[in-house]
């Protein structure tokens, strides 16, 4: 719709808008004052809106109209959120630039928000010196000391594999004991777990120590060493995130073997070819997961997927309701072993900064999941990056639903514990009235979200009456996501930023992303990630000049600390350098979605360029989902899978082309179809894949070698969406 610009915003405007006559003229009177100090359209008029006339108990339509009015004839990316110089001293690289700023820079420096991006910049030219303030301040303990923080003369066959060169060579280190060490940033007495089951909402919010975390800690390694395995044998996790996941986590990397990471709702088809790609030997899990009413099998899954030795938990203390398989053993037994080294402290391994800590996928375009090793550094990269960019600092308490099966369930564990925060789990849905309230109770900080998420809260409005106000930012990732829903969601918190956060499993964080010293616009990137580098390619395959704005394949710069140089079951250089340009000497690494860089500085993503979709934060291949719909009609000669982003932005949907073997014969029913496809995909993929609609057509489009172009189709389908919305 079309909002009138501030000044001609009248109190019946207001009015009509629900609100109470004598509200609605107080709340004009104040925009009026405002108008009067700041301006019509600027952001110190948006700044001074946001934060005086604002609150979460004012209709949204209301908020929309100032946003809206305010930045009517602004342009493209008006901020929504803009740093205060004096809170801005106060984060960790504002504190950092405080002390070393003139050492860094030189006399160009200035203060915080000023020399942010130059900052920027010298993290890219001296990793050297960056990333050893970093860890520095981070308070990271090696066993060994590294050599050098960058060797980038690697030689021999290792520099064509390792382009990015070799990060902390000689260094030994165990991540999962620098989160449970105490220093300046935790004591033994700090909470560093805190959680609530669902359905226990009324109940005071469950608290661990950090004490009280080794000591758990501690026991499951002590029990892990007692199965005798192999030193650096692969132990899955197939569990949702909650107290005991992360306790087994960090047990299982303090005690030298590797974390093999599968997301609680694969089927068993996924998680047996997780399993036999990382070549686990045993496997944590629940004997099913309660959602609300509703128990869903998971025990049942990990034996349909022939799975090595379980470890059984009983969901929520309960007892089994199960038959156990020869050889699983329940939660039980497995710590009644060692119940005799309770409270003992146990031998750490540390290991060599090249030794894997965990194995996590993603999907790539041929239908198989890559496996992707996470070394000792990366848990660094992402404590790093929450240091940097969401600014979390001792006493923050960090909540971002997520599974340990996805990145950013490994990311929420060391980017809370290595920075001396607290982490929230709510064990449940955080779609509903009860993970809104635990926000509250557990006074987070930090609330991590994706776009889908959000919508669900913003349709319900469950968040309604709960007090967010200790937020000090959100975080987003997973998905793109819509300037309405963020605008909304900041609201919730008195205008609090959010950060936008977008990276990789193999990158082990982001590599765009937000600062709390920039001011930031909704849906947009306004930074490189420390130490990263970014590059569009434009039509010739080259990158354009860097801030020059334009839109294409995004390519990244080798050089970050953490990214991965190894695929368990695929060739590393082949996927991530084969055939990319060079720059300055180096041959940029290859990424695969299409960024725009504005006028105005900030990074748009527009989805995949390839034949990679992102479906609720989860990336999943065309193939993949193809190869199980061609299989649900007899009728369906083919089809193409196609991720296109609604009108309004936001998480891609899934649309299905078909092609029906004979156009003479009657076609079957595309809502019914439709609704065979979504049945299939969810038992045999992923049961969060929904398909949205299903187009017929005569004939896939391809090029001349017979590849299908679903980039093509993407285009078509969302330039139909847009001009049907046009003719609304």
């Amino acid at each position: 719709m079309a909002y009138k610009s501030l000044d001609c915003v009248t109190a019946l405007d207001i009015e009509a808008l629900g609100i109470e006559p004598e509200v609605a003229k107080r709340l004009h009177g104040r925009l009026t004052e405002t108008i009067r100090n700041c301006g019509i359209a600027t952001p110190e008029a948006w700044k001074s809106i946001s934060r005086h006339i604002l609150s979460p108990d004012l209709p949204f339509s209301f908020h929309q109209m100032m946003y809206y009015g305010c930045y009517k004839d602004y342009g493209p990316d008006p901020p929504a959120w803009t740093p205060d110089p004096d809170n801005a001293v106060s984060t960790n690289i504002g504190q950092l630039l405080e002390r070393r700023g003139k050492e860094f820079l030189g006399s160009s420096y200035k203060d915080p928000i000023s020399s942010f991006s130059d900052f920027q910049k010298f993290s890219v030219s001296k990793p050297e010196v960056y990333w050893k303030t970093i860890l520095d301040e981070m308070n990271v303990s090696f066993s060994v000391p590294p050599q050098c923080i960058l060797r980038e003369d690697v030689s021999g066959e290792r520099h064509f594999s390792h382009p990015g060169g070799e990060w902390l060579p000689g260094a030994f280190v165990n991540p999962a004991n620098n989160c449970l060490s105490s220093n300046c940033k935790r004591n033994l007495d700090d909470t560093m777990v805190l959680w609530r089951d669902e359905g226990k909402d009324d109940l005071p919010v469950n608290k661990l120590t950090l004490m009280e975390l080794r000591e758990e800690v501690w026991l499951v390694a002590h029990a892990l060493k007692e199965l005798g395995l192999d030193k650096g044998s692969a132990v899955a996790i197939d569990m949702p995130m909650d107290v005991n996941s992360v306790v087994i986590y960090l047990a299982i990397v303090l005690a030298g073997y590797v974390v093999v990471s599968i997301a609680d709702s694969f089927a068993p088809r996924e998680i047996s070819t997780r399993l036999r790609i990382s070549k686990a030997k045993a496997i944590f899990t629940q004997d099913v997961i309660v959602r609300g009413e509703k128990r869903i099998p998971l025990y049942s899954r990990i034996v349909e997927a022939e799975s090595p030795m379980a470890i059984v938990i009983p969901t929520r203390g309960s007892g089994f309701s199960i038959k156990l398989r020869d050889g699983d053993i329940s939660w039980h037994e497995f710590l009644e072993r060692v119940r005799d080294f309770n409270k003992y402290e146990f031998a750490v391994e540390n290991q060599p900064i090249e030794a894997f800590t965990n194995i996590l996928f993603s999907s790539g375009t041929t239908g198989k999941p890559k496996a992707i090793p996470w070394t000792q550094a990366t848990p660094l990269k992402a404590a790093a990056d929450a240091w940097c960019h969401l600014d979390i600092q001792k006493g923050d308490v960090v909540c971002w639903p997520t599974n340990l099966g996805w990145m950013m369930g490994p990311w929420l564990v060391y980017a809370s514990l290595l920075n001396g925060a607290s982490i929230a789990l709510y064990n449940g849905t955080p779609l509903g009235s009860g993970f809104a309230k635990f926000v509250q109770d557990a006074k987070v900080t930090m609330l991590g979200v994706i776009p889908s998420i959000v919508r669900t809260w913003k349709s319900t409005n469950i968040v309604a009456g709960y007090d967010w106000s200790t937020i000090r930012c959100f975080g987003s990732t997973g998905e793109a996501s819509n300037v309405d829903e963020y605008l909304w969601l900041m609201g919730r918190a008195r205008y609090k930023p959010v950060i936008e956060y977008c990276g990789g499993t193999e990158i082990g964080g982001g590599f765009v992303t937000g600062s709390l010293l920039q001011a930031q616009s909704l849906a947009a990137f306004s930074t490189p990630a420390m130490g990263c580098s970014l590059y569009i390619l434009g039509n010739d395959g080259h990158p354009i000049p860097q801030n020059q704005p334009g839109i294409g394949e995004l390519a990244l710069g080798p050089l970050m600390l953490g990214a991965s140089t190894t695929v368990l079951n695929a060739n590393h250089y082949d996927i991530y350098f084969k055939g990319m340009p060079f720059w300055s000497g180096k041959v940029l690494r290859r990424h695969g979605d299409m960024f725009e860089l504005t006028s105005r500085g900030y990074y748009h993503a527009h989805g995949r360029a390839d034949d990679t979709m992102n479906l609720g934060g989860i990336k999943v291949s065309s193939v993949e989902i193809e190869r199980i719909c061609n299989e649900v009609d007899a009728r369906v000669l083919e089809t193409a899978a196609i991720g296109v982003p609604p009108p309004g932005g936001g998480p891609e949907q899934l649309v299905i082309a078909v092609v029906f073997k004979d156009s003479n014969n009657p076609k079957p029913d595309l809502n019914q179809l439709r609704m065979s496809f979504n049945s299939a995909v969810q038992k045999k993929l992923n049961p969060l894949f929904r398909v949205s609609r299903i187009v017929p057509l005569q004939a896939l489009p391809r090029t001349a070698t017979n590849k299908v172009m679903r980039r093509i189709l993407r285009q078509q389908f969302t330039q139909l969406d847009q001009k049907i919305i046009s003719k609304m």
